[in-house]
């Protein structure tokens, strides 16, 4: 069954939202390929998911570091219990084990857990993080900077 973006998965940071839709839609390519039967486009599917899982974790990181999270060092290890999960997965695939309907299952409960709990604490924090990082920006724009040199 195909994994539906509802409201009530958003964090009202865009480019994470928009990083956890290309996630969802990864998990629904996954339930097409194996529905098909196509082992060779589950093993694609699976690496692409793993690497830009790997990159979103490595990206949203950064943001709960620059914002300061307290509870950073505990996301981090949510991330990586995660990724080797999913990497055990893997590995059962690549030695020949039927493993799509469990990886689906798995990673379809699993993202909309971590969104609405474990990514959900950190939202003020980073929107903090986001709102401070855009003033600034504005307040050292180019209107700004031309501006001054005539003011």
């Amino acid at each position: 069954m195909a994994l539906i973006w509802k409201s009530d998965l958003n964090t009202n940071i865009t480019v994470i939202d928009n990083q956890h839709r290309r996630l969802v839609d990864y998990i629904n390519q996954l339930e097409e390929v194996r529905e098909k039967g196509d082992r060779k486009a589950i093993g694609k599917v699976l690496n692409d998911l793993v690497d830009y899982t790997i990159s979103h974790f490595a990206f949203e990181e950064s943001l709960l570091e620059e914002a300061g999270y307290n509870f950073l060092a505990a996301h981090r290890r949510v991330h990586e219990l995660f990724t080797r999960r999913v990497a055990e997965y893997k590995h059962r695939f690549e030695a020949g084990e039927d493993v799509g309907a469990d990886v689906h299952q798995m990673l379809s409960s699993w993202l909309i857990n971590h969104i609405k709990h474990d990514d959900a604490d950190y939202v003020s924090a980073v929107r903090v993080q986001i709102n401070d990082t855009l003033n600034e920006k504005k307040n050292t724009g180019w209107l700004k900077r031309t501006l001054g040199r005539f003011f």
